[in-house]
C-alpha cells in the first residue's frame, strides 16, 4: 500500500474523500471515445471513455480517484456506474483519463454515443497495485461499494434527475461543443 498500513489508507481516503465531495454531485456529458483498450480485454471490465476535451475541463477540485454515480448512454436507461479519474498508476499512464464502467451488460460497443453521468460519491484515491489480479479485485470491490451506496435514497433521487431525461442527442440538438465536437462538462445543468 502506498500510504503505509491499512489505518493510514482510511485516513487518506477520508481526507481525499472530503475534498472530492465538495463538488458533488457533478454532471458531465460527452461522446464515448476509444480508450487504452484494456478495460474489456485485460480486466474484463469494459469502460466508456470521455474525450480529452471533457477531461481537460474537469474542475481542479474534483481530484483523481474512484467515484460512483449514475450514467446513461444516448437517450437510454440510467444505470449505476463507477468512474476512474486520473492516470491509472498500475499502467503508469502519462495521460489523464475519465473511464466510466456502467454497471450493466450491453450487447454492443457504444463508441460515438453520448454518455451522460452524474458523479454522486467518492470511493477512494487512485493507487497502484502489485498485480493485475489485485487491480481487478479492487475494481470489483469498487463496483460492489457503488452498488450498495447508490441504493441509498439520497442517491436514488439523482437517477431521476432531468439531466438524464433532457439529454440531447448529437443528431437532434446542437449542444455547446469544443473543437473536438464533444459537449463540454456542465454542473448544475
Amino acid at each position: 500500500l502506498p500510504f503505509g498500513g491499512r489505518s493510514s489508507v482510511r485516513v487518506t481516503r477520508s481526507v481525499y474523500g472530503a475534498a472530492a465531495m465538495k463538488s458533488l454531485p457533478y454532471f458531465c456529458r460527452g461522446e464515448v471515445v476509444r480508450g487504452f483498450g484494456r478495460g474489456s480485454k485485460e480486466l474484463g471490465i469494459p469502460t466508456a471513455n470521455f474525450p480529452d476535451s471533457v477531461v481537460e475541463n474537469l474542475p481542479a477540485d474534483i481530484g483523481t480517484g474512484i467515484y460512483y454515480g449514475w450514467a446513461s448512454l444516448g437517450n437510454g436507461d440510467v444505470h449505476k456506474m463507477v468512474m476512474s479519474i486520473g492516470w491509472n498508476p498500475y499502467y503508469k499512464n502519462t495521460k489523464k483519463s475519465m473511464e466510466t464502467h456502467v454497471i450493466h451488460t450491453f450487447k454492443e460497443d457504444f463508441y460515438g454515443e453520448l454518455l451522460s453521468v452524474v458523479m454522486v460519491g467518492y470511493i477512494r484515491p487512485e493507487r497502484s497495485f502489485d498485480s493485475l489480479d489485485a487491480l481487478v479485485t479492487a475494481i470489483n470491490d469498487d463496483i460492489e461499494e457503488a452498488n450498495t451506496k447508490l441504493d441509498h435514497p439520497e442517491h436514488l433521487k439523482l437517477k431521476e434527475d432531468n439531466f438524464f431525461t433532457s439529454a440531447p442527442s448529437f443528431s437532434s440538438v446542437t449542444p455547446p461543443t469544443t473543437s473536438s465536437g464533444s459537449q463540454t462538462i456542465m454542473n448544475g445543468h
